[in-house]
């Protein structure tokens, strides 16, 4: 198939090229390369564009006769959506609206689309099912679950079938070091941590040591990289016309920041320095998936399931390119 994936030229985006590629889809990246890297860009062709450029999209989707669309850009950091909430709104929310009606004048069908645990908000329950209620408590949460609903309005309204996945917190490298994580800036825990391992920061802050966890620090369920893209090719051959299917893709075993950051010391050899501050705004003490729903729905079974493999990927992937 050919397959539009916004977002393509991102950490996410650019190992579910790969995964698409070796699957034999031909993927089509469409990034306006503001977080992304066009370097990242090796399995597919790069189209340039705008996500809020309706005309833009339908250009892209015509000229490569696009069969179905993995919709994956879109600003993810917590603290920036706290601090620009404007910004989330418009390019997440009016960029999936202007997605969903370009796929709609190309009668292109079929979306998955990348969702997160951010829309549970404060669980009621660990670990987290899909039919947890849904209540965020940040603005990067509450533009994915808003698209999440637009998305099943227009399943329900024009014909269209969407697999929605609610990703956990995205971690390692390719395993053969083709790409890895890249983010400018830097928010995410473990490349951070190897950073600061490889000597290219003096320290990582760790944001809160006062939380209701063993620690005191925040709990996360930590994915490889390449099984959440491996997740996505399968999401595209089970997404049907009439039909919202919704995922949960995570392992369901959460680690502190501490113990992130003590297996990232053991795995470098190296201290990481850590300087505890103050709770930063958004985020909830722990967030465990309840991964049930994508290995009935998807038949998805991770590879990559202990944190020290995930480190390791990450660490060998970083410094071989620095």
């Amino acid at each position: 198939m050919q397959i539009l994936v916004t977002g393509g030229a991102g950490f996410i985006g650019s190992h579910v090229c790969k995964a698409l590629a070796k699957a034999g889809h031909v993927p089509v990246v469409f990034d306006n390369l503001s977080r992304g890297h066009a370097h990242a860009v090796r399995w597919g062709v790069l189209e340039q564009g705008d996500l809020q450029d309706q005309n833009r999209l339908v250009e892209v989707m015509q000229t490569h006769k696009i069969e179905a669309v993995i919709h994956l850009a879109a600003l993810a950091y917590v603290g920036e959506s706290v601090t620009q909430p404007d910004l989330y709104y418009q390019n997440n929310v009016l960029g999936t609206y202007a997605l969903l009606q370009a796929m709609r004048r190309c009668k292109v069908m079929r979306l998955v689309f990348s969702s997160s645990c951010a829309t549970y908000g404060l669980p009621q329950k660990q670990p987290i099912d899909t039919d947890c209620p849904q209540s965020p408590i940040n603005p990067y949460g509450r533009t994915k679950l808003i698209c999440e609903q637009m998305i099943e309005d227009f399943v329900q309204s024009f014909e269209m079938g969407s697999v929605i996945l609610r990703y956990f917190n995205a971690a390692g490298a390719d395993p053969e070091g083709e790409i890895g994580e890249n983010h400018e800036p830097e928010t995410h825990l473990l490349p951070i941590a190897l950073q600061v391992a490889a000597g290219l920061r003096t320290h990582l802050d760790v944001y809160g040591a006062d939380y209701p966890t063993a620690d005191g620090t925040c709990v996360r369920d930590y994915i490889h990289v390449s099984d959440l893209a491996a997740g996505h090719v399968l999401a595209i051959d089970r997404c049907q016309i009439n039909k919202v299917l919704k995922c949960n893709l995570g392992l369901g075993r959460g680690y502190s920041v501490n113990e992130v950051l003590d297996c990232a010391q053991r795995i470098t050899g190296r201290t990481i320095a850590r300087n505890y501050v103050s709770r930063r705004a958004g985020d909830p003490p722990i967030l465990v998936c309840d991964p049930r729903s994508s290995r009935q729905l998807l038949d998805w079974q991770p590879q990559y399931k202990e944190l020290a493999v995930m480190v390791e990927h990450a660490w060998r992937w970083l410094t071989k390119t620095n």
